[in-house]
């Protein structure tokens, strides 16, 4: 085993035990009590964050595909090794930052764990149809999904911290449909370079988790949220569809 896969498999341990620490030890604030700093501009439903145990899973797997003896020198892996490390490793990050209530610190570590591992999709997503069920399963599934939840979640950080710091105080509505917006760009531009509808999953999902969050307090801007939802839903699917599509 060579030191990338160490590497990788290290990151997703440290990843794993990082909120085990946290919640066995009932050290800090746990992530939810950390996120409510932010819910009086823009908050998802508690059920939402369960995704984390899907992702988890698709996170384990991937460790122990790469590890894998026959994929020791695999150019993919190689490829994707450096991004997938920062975004598995910057998870766990995550949790100390957010368990001492490092504000500025949370907002780094989660802004470039998703840009570095959305960069890094992007640029090695040309070789994906040359890959089987295999690598699609244990690599591209798992990383897409990790990318897009950290895109929705860099979102409700920054908002967090913003409203936790007094920055947005009066203006909480309008930044909430920045916000949205936002991520509804970023989302669509990500898509339509990498082709990688798994990523609009986790996305679609924390924002229709808005839409059920907010309808009471901020129903337009839950029905904006609902509407971001769909539209990425839609785009994710045709992309997905397009090249079984002869013109």
């Amino acid at each position: 085993m060579n030191g990338r896969q160490l590497g990788l498999l290290a990151a997703m341990v440290f990843a794993i035990g990082s909120p085990i620490v946290q919640t066995l030890g009932e050290v800090g604030l746990s992530p939810a009590e950390f996120a409510r700093e932010g819910d009086r501009t823009l908050r998802a439903a508690g059920y939402a964050f369960s995704i984390w145990g899907v992702i988890y899973a698709g996170l384990a797997a991937f460790a122990v595909y790469q590890a894998l003896p026959r994929n020791r020198d695999d150019a993919l892996l190689r490829r994707i090794a450096g991004p997938a490390f920062v975004a598995i490793a910057g998870t766990g990050a995550w949790i100390w930052a957010s368990m001492f209530d490092a504000r500025w610190a949370s907002v780094g570590i989660i802004v470039v764990s998703a840009a570095v591992l959305t960069a890094g999709l992007i640029r090695a997503a040309g070789a994906r149809a040359a890959h089987g069920l295999a690598v699609r399963a244990f690599v591209w599934w798992p990383l897409s999904l990790l990318a897009g939840w950290l895109t929705i979640a860099s979102a409700l950080n920054i908002l967090t911290v913003a409203t936790a710091e007094g920055l947005i105080d009066g203006a909480e509505r309008a930044a909430a449909y920045a916000g949205v917006a936002v991520v509804l760009v970023v989302t669509l531009l990500v898509l339509r370079a990498s082709r990688l509808a798994a990523y609009a999953i986790p996305i679609a999902w924390g924002l229709v988790a808005v839409w059920v969050a907010e309808q009471a307090a901020k129903p337009t801007v839950a029905l904006v949220a609902l509407a971001a939802a769909g539209v990425i839903g839609a785009y994710a699917v045709w992309l997905a569809l397009r090249p079984a599509v002869k013109p």
